[in-house]
């Protein structure tokens, strides 16, 4: 219950408050104050009976920000060290600064539901009119189809797939990861391995699928040996790598998910005194910086990872500004770059696609 004292002081009250004595969430009370989203009659004449019992006033400064001429926009992200991360912030502050509106950056660290929905209704209760979602927490709202219950639009980046409820920018991350693949066959390699990134991840799903398309047009089948779980980091890729080169038959060419496992399957290669690419290819993901820095340098997809962002944050700047919740799927182009990394190996047997 809220105290006197602090119903007195009005100031002090804060729209947690006014959530706890309504039994529902500071978003539904965002919602109520700002007129935004979808809220029951029952529980909209509850929350507008704690308002009145508590005495509490609206921050004036975070509803102006929620109005539609001059909004928030909140950005969902983990592992803020990573490049794609890094290059994403690029994108939305690019996007954001020309389109007027204020960017609010969130590490939520956990893609668990519980995090993810503290940290959202937390954003959109602050008066946050609009969310970008990076990857995997696009996904785990999507499973759970609760976009349109935030009561803001929402997009995401970088998805496998286009998404219910919300704006996606992506490529097409199953034909990328095709090419990438043709690129080793094309070069005579047959004995491919397949580095993972994390389930949670529609991006990684997809980029696994186009592998395997790949291999089944040169009638290659993929053993589950030559397939290594990965989580989109160095370690994982160092850790998967010392799996996959300690084959008896090991793998001619290794194509991991993005550049950072990539990298760790190189540093791991070099230990063990495998030459690249004469004894290994290897292929990565993302074309981050990382990419150049690995010696050879890593033959990559490269997908606008900045553009992307800064295409998402204006289209979700529109919808702010226009009040509405679409759902849009926009694909962009990707770009294969060969580095030295997969350069062909004169003494790996080739064999012409079949017909």
């Amino acid at each position: 219950m809220v105290s006197d004292r602090k119903r007195r002081a009005g100031s002090g009250l804060t729209i947690r408050d006014v959530a706890a004595l309504a039994a529902t969430s500071a978003m539904t009370v965002s919602n109520v104050v700002n007129g935004t989203g979808k809220v029951g009659a029952v529980t909209r004449q509850r929350v507008e009976a704690a308002i009145r019992q508590t005495g509490y006033v609206p921050n004036a400064a975070a509803r102006r920000l929620a109005s539609p001429g001059s909004s928030r926009l909140g950005i969902v992200y983990t592992r803020p060290s990573s490049a794609f991360v890094s290059a994403a912030l690029v994108g939305a502050v690019t996007g954001t600064s020309r389109s007027g509106v204020q960017l609010v950056a969130h590490d939520c660290g956990d893609a668990a539901d519980d995090a993810l929905g503290t940290a959202i209704e937390a954003l959109v209760g602050s008066g946050v009119a609009g969310l970008l979602l990076l990857p995997p927490f696009a996904e785990v709202v999507s499973c759970r189809s609760a976009a349109a219950g935030f009561g803001v639009p929402v997009a995401a980046i970088s998805t496998g797939t286009a998404l219910p409820g919300m704006l996606t920018v992506r490529i097409d991350e199953q034909a990328a990861a095709t090419a990438v693949t043709d690129l080793l066959l094309a070069r005579g390699h047959r004995r491919i391995a397949f580095v993972k990134g994390p389930p949670s991840h529609s991006g990684s799903l997809a980029r696994r699928r186009g592998f395997e398309a790949a291999m089944a047009g040169y009638r290659l089948t993929v053993p589950e040996e030559l397939v290594a779980d990965g989580d989109y980091d160095f370690a994982s890729g160092m850790h998967a790598a010392e799996r996959l080169l300690g084959l008896v038959d090991r793998p001619t060419a290794i194509f991991a998910c993005n550049d950072e496992m990539a990298a760790g399957v190189a540093w791991t290669a070099h230990r063990l005194g495998i030459a690249i690419p004469h004894e290994l290819a290897i292929a990565g993901f993302d074309d981050s910086p990382l990419a150049e820095r690995v010696f050879p340098p890593l033959t990559a997809v490269r997908q606008p990872v900045a553009r992307m962002a800064e295409r998402a944050t204006e289209l979700l700047s529109e919808a702010m500004r226009g009040g509405v919740f679409p759902t849009h799927d926009e694909v962009v182009e990707f770009t294969l770059i060969e580095r030295g990394s997969t350069a062909a190996e004169a003494a790996l047997e080739f064999t012409d696609k079949p017909t």
